[in-house]
């Protein structure tokens, strides 16, 4: 058995997380691991976030990001929230810098707890998020589920912040859907090559969204932080709503809204919302055997 790690099991929003603290090692968190933590009633997740060594300078932590299904994924912004809080508890420090996948994050905790990523530039070309078939436009593409002269959902705007997605427009409450029946068929679609986060919004105001996501290696998802992002721009992008959006995500066990703002002046997109400590273990990163710590003294990773 490998040395055991501490973690945390934390949420944004009610995405499950588990923040890992893989500092000081050359090993990862295994797919096998990542399943049977999954599989395991108490360490349930959607993502995990772990937390290595820097690989550049200037950047504070490499972060893994390792979805339920053992898979990695480019961007989590609920989760990135969740390694902000425990670094600021384990540190006393609010501002800090990660390197993923899908590039560079920065991030700050405010004074009230609240916590913004910039999540980066989102992504429109059709090669780049990636789709199969070339679109011109990407603010509405042709893909519909359901019968042909009544489609259940059909012409999503689609974009990658890291990580592909698609936001169906709806003009009910997404919680009214069946997408747990059909989030697997349009996340593992011949349109996707490296499959998609299927998103429902709502326009609910002039600068407010409601949405639900199943989010591709996870499944349905009480909040996804990408998401909200992808719907926030591209209800921007199509009209719908302001650069600055309010969005409820309706599955969310918290009424705290994400405030995402698209900023005109750099392209950023940047998420401010919460996160929550849970409790804090050790586990095995090669086989996901973990124990609970008996004592918890604060809400830190470490």
């Amino acid at each position: 058995m490998a040395a055991m790690v501490e973690f945390a099991k934390m949420n944004g929003l009610g995405n499950k997380i588990l923040v890992v603290d893989m500092r000081g090692r050359k090993d990862k968190v295994t797919p096998q691991a990542a399943i049977a933590l999954a599989a395991d009633p108490m360490t349930a997740f959607d993502q995990i976030m772990a937390v290595h060594d820097p690989k550049v300078d200037g950047t504070d932590a490499w972060i893994d990001i390792i979805n339920c299904d053992g898979t990695l994924a480019q961007a989590c912004g609920n989760g990135t929230r969740c390694v902000v809080q425990a670094l600021s508890a384990e540190t006393g420090r609010k501002i800090f810098t990660f390197q993923t996948l899908a590039g560079i994050l920065n991030a700050v905790e405010h004074e009230d707890g609240m916590i913004s990523v910039d999540m980066g530039n989102p992504v429109f070309d059709w090669d780049r998020i990636p789709l199969a078939e070339e679109f011109h436009d990407t603010s509405r593409i042709e893909l519909q589920i359901g019968p042909i002269d009544a489609p259940i959902l059909h012409s999503p705007s689609v974009a990658s912040m890291g990580n592909p997605h698609a936001i169906f427009w709806v003009d009910r409450d997404p919680m009214s859907f069946e997408l747990e029946r059909f989030g697997p068929l349009l996340e593992n679609h011949p349109m996707f090559p490296e499959k998609a986060n299927i998103t429902l919004a709502q326009v609910t105001g002039k600068d407010t969204l409601r949405t639900r996501t199943w989010e591709r290696g996870a499944g349905l998802t009480l909040a996804c932080g990408s998401a909200a992002c992808a719907a926030g721009v591209s209800a921007a992008r199509t009209g719908r709503t302001g650069r600055k959006v309010t969005i409820d995500v309706a599955s969310s066990p918290s009424r705290q809204p994400l405030l995402i703002e698209w900023r005109e002046h750099n392209n950023r997109v940047v998420m401010t919302g919460p996160a929550e400590w849970e409790w804090s273990g050790h586990l095995d990163p090669e086989t996901g055997a973990f124990s609970r710590d008996t004592t918890e003294a604060g809400a830190s990773a470490s």
